[in-house]
């Protein structure tokens, strides 16, 4: 832990822990939860940001810990019944998640797609199957859609969500432009005339 002077003269205590994405994203939900066990964040997560943001959930047991290290996160445990460890948020855990939200986000939007790496390579198939993919990745996405319909019906009011809600509009632009690109291929599947190979 080093010492630093803010711009009032304040002496704050900031962490020389390493951070990264995931730990931020534990900082950050503990900020606006509240108080949260291990198995809360887990769960929050799962129905929020991890439908963006996919990570193995097992680190949301071991970064609170290293967290409370770095004393960017209190720790208390129940003294009865499940002994559960509950994580609050210090004054360094909250300056820390700020200064890393007013950083420029400048890595570009990461997309695993194995329908679209499928489709890279379907030369090697013919054209039905092609729109058999493009008919099933339609479907995936319009699955996907209603999911986060259902959840800006339920939500999409609540002023006190307004800002949490709003990643949830670019997920639905790109789930609905998905589904509109598959439409479009399986009613017109790309022409190819392969041409010939060497060899035996």
């Amino acid at each position: 832990m080093s010492r630093q002077r803010g711009s009032h003269g304040t002496i704050h205590t900031m962490s020389t822990t390493r951070l990264g994405p995931t730990s931020y994203l534990v900082l950050g939900m503990v900020a606006i939860r509240g108080p949260s066990t291990p198995y809360e964040l887990k769960r929050a997560v799962r129905h929020s940001v991890g439908r963006f943001w996919p990570f193995p959930h097992a680190q949301l047991y071991a970064e609170p810990a290293r967290l409370v290290r770095a004393g960017l996160l209190m720790e208390t445990r129940e003294e009865v019944g499940r002994r559960r460890r509950m994580y609050t948020i210090t004054t360094d855990g909250r300056e820390a998640v700020r200064a890393w939200l007013r950083e420029p986000a400048t890595s570009r939007m990461e997309i695993r797609d194995l329908g679209e790496l499928k489709l890279f390579f379907s030369e090697l198939v013919g054209p039905e199957d092609i729109v058999a993919l493009a008919r099933d990745q339609a479907r995936l996405y319009r699955e996907q859609l209603i999911e986060l319909e259902v959840i800006e019906a339920r939500f999409g009011t609540d002023r006190a969500r307004a800002r949490r809600m709003a990643p949830l509009r670019l997920g639905m632009a790109v789930y609905r432009a998905a589904a509109e690109f598959w439409d479009e291929m399986a009613r017109n599947p790309p022409d190819h005339d392969p041409e010939p190979r060497g060899g035996a």
